[in-house]
This record gives C-alpha cells, sequence and structure tokens, in this order.
C-alpha cells in the first residue's frame, strides 16, 4: 500500500462518517414529535342493602351491645353483587343467634367500566327485628329499590323508589319525599324514617331508601332499650375522570439552507419536503469533504 493510499482513506472515511450523521439527523428530529397520554380513573361504586347503627342497652343496661350489622354490601372498581337474605347477630337474645333482617330478595350491584360507574340495590317482602322485640317487626316493606348512575360526561342521577305497603312497629304508614314520617307507639317506641334522601355533585352520586332513627324501649322496662340508626339501599356512585388532552411535543427542524443559495418562497413552490433541508445539507458536508481529501492527495503528491 502507498503513501496516497494511507491520506486518501481517512479522508474517505470523513465522508462517509459526515454524510451518514447529517442524515440520520433527520429522522431523528422528526421522532422527537409525540403525544403524552394519561390514564384515566374508571370512577367508583358502592352498594349495601342494610346497615345498622344501634346501641343496645340489656336488663336495665348492665350489659351494652352495638348493634353494627351490614348486609350484602359491595364495592368497586371491582365489579360485584350480593344476595344474602338474611342477616343475623350473635349473642344478643339470651345468647342466641339474632335475626336482624329477613327478606326475599335482597341483592346489591356495583360495576364500573370506562363508559361509567353504577351501584343499586333491591329489597322485596323484608322484615327488619330490633331486640327485645322479639315477635313485632321495626319495619315491614313490599319492595324498596335504589339506583345511583354517574355515566362519563354525564350528569349524574341517583333515585329510589318504593312499592307495596310499609308497616312500622305494627301500624301501616305512608311515607313521602318531603319529610321524615314519625311514628310513635305508646309503650313501644318511636321511628323516625326519611324515605328517598339522594344527593348529587358534577361527578358523583347518592341515595339512601330508608333511613330510620329508632327509639325503642317496650314498656319502659329496660328489658331491651335500643337507640341509633338504621339504613335501608344505601348506594354510591363517582363518575370516571376524564383523561387529560393530548399535548403534541412539537420540535422545529433546524433551517439548513446552501451556502450562496438564494432563499426559497416556499417548499411547495419547488417540490420540496420536510426533508429537504437535510438532503442539502448532506449534500454541502459531501462537498466539503471531497475538497479537503482532494487538497491533501495533492500536497503529498506535491
Amino acid at each position: 500500500m502507498n503513501a496516497n493510499t494511507n491520506f486518501r482513506m481517512p479522508a474517505r472515511r470523513f465522508t462517509a462518517t459526515a454524510a451518514a450523521t447529517v442524515l440520520a439527523a433527520g429522522p431523528m428530529v422528526l421522532a422527537g414529535a409525540g403525544s403524552a397520554h394519561a390514564s384515566a380513573d374508571h370512577g367508583r361504586a358502592s352498594a349495601v342493602v342494610l346497615r345498622t347503627g344501634l346501641d343496645v342497652s340489656l336488663l336495665n343496661k348492665t350489659v351494652n351491645v352495638p348493634l353494627a350489622v351490614s348486609l350484602n354490601e359491595v364495592r368497586a372498581p371491582r365489579s360485584a353483587e350480593r344476595t344474602a337474605l338474611t342477616a343475623r347477630l350473635d349473642g344478643v337474645d339470651g345468647g342466641q343467634p339474632f335475626s336482624v333482617l329477613r327478606a326475599d330478595v335482597a341483592s346489591a350491584k356495583a360495576t364500573v367500566s370506562a363508559s361509567g360507574a353504577e351501584a343499586s340495590t333491591n329489597l322485596t317482602h323484608a322484615r327488619i327485628h330490633v331486640p327485645g322485640l322479639p315477635l313485632l317487626s321495626l319495619i315491614e316493606v313490599g319492595q324498596v329499590t335504589s339506583k345511583a348512575t354517574c355515566e362519563a360526561g354525564r350528569k349524574p342521577a341517583a333515585s329510589a323508589t318504593l312499592l307495596g305497603g310499609v308497616t312500622v312497629l305494627g301500624k301501616k304508614v305512608t311515607l313521602t319525599v318531603g319529610g321524615p314520617t314519625e311514628v310513635k307507639v305508646p309503650g313501644v317506641g318511636e321511628v323516625r324514617i326519611d324515605f328517598s334522601k339522594t344527593r348529587t355533585t358534577s361527578r358523583t352520586a347518592a341515595a339512601s331508601a330508608l333511613e330510620l332513627h329508632v327509639s325503642v324501649n317496650p314498656l319502659k322496662l329496660n328489658v331491651a332499650d335500643v337507640e341509633g340508626t338504621l339504613t335501608l339501599g344505601s348506594v354510591t356512585c363517582e363518575s370516571p375522570s376524564a383523561a387529560p388532552a393530548s399535548a403534541p411535543a412539537s420540535v422545529s427542524a433546524p433551517d439548513i439552507k446552501p451556502q450562496g443559495a438564494p432563499a426559497k418562497s416556499g417548499l411547495a413552490e419547488t417540490g420540496g419536503t420536510s426533508t429537504t433541508p437535510f438532503v442539502v445539507g448532506a449534500a454541502v458536508v459531501l462537498l466539503a469533504a471531497g475538497g479537503a481529501a482532494v487538497a491533501l492527495g495533492r500536497r503529498h503528491r506535491s
């Protein structure tokens, strides 16, 4: 291998490397433009057929037993459904299991998807008892349902319905949405009932079919003194959160022009494309590298 070849080879390598670098720069810059996406929350839902918060005092308040019972309570994001028909409490009625609720139908359902969240309950032919009243129902209902719906992009909604008769402490009553209904039975106790309590916001909804405030002390004997609240058909939901709008991250390509060339009014007039500046830049580098190689060769021959 002669001396001329030793000088020409580095020049050729420089030319090839420079051209590859400039041509590769175009795709890299264009690939920098993209979109940022954030995952959306699918929302939430919950439902429960029965929930109690009662304080039970037995035998002249010598024994205090909190009556905290939940029947068919379900929560989503993971959709679920439960249909148990009986809620029981142990150790109250002479140490024996005590049935708080019995029903022909008692279902709670909560579902969540990308389009929205929904919760519902259905209670049919239900009878609720509290300690101290083994033969008399606190309340009996024909059918009571509740539903909360939170669809994406729509206003949430909540509702409760009551079908059939309602009996409280042995008395038939008529419930109204406008305000509480109070039932007093001498020698037994009193119950205040709120029917179809609902509330909504821009993203949430909630409903309680029946809310009972209970005060029972049969014959004022303090054998069983029951105070507290009881809720039938409670549902809630929250609509999915909207994903933030995609924001493209734009990267402007450098304005590369050959030296001495007049500026063009637009690429569209010359038939150019968005990669034209990179091709022109590569040609300039190739010309410069070629000139350097020729100069080095002449200097060596001289």
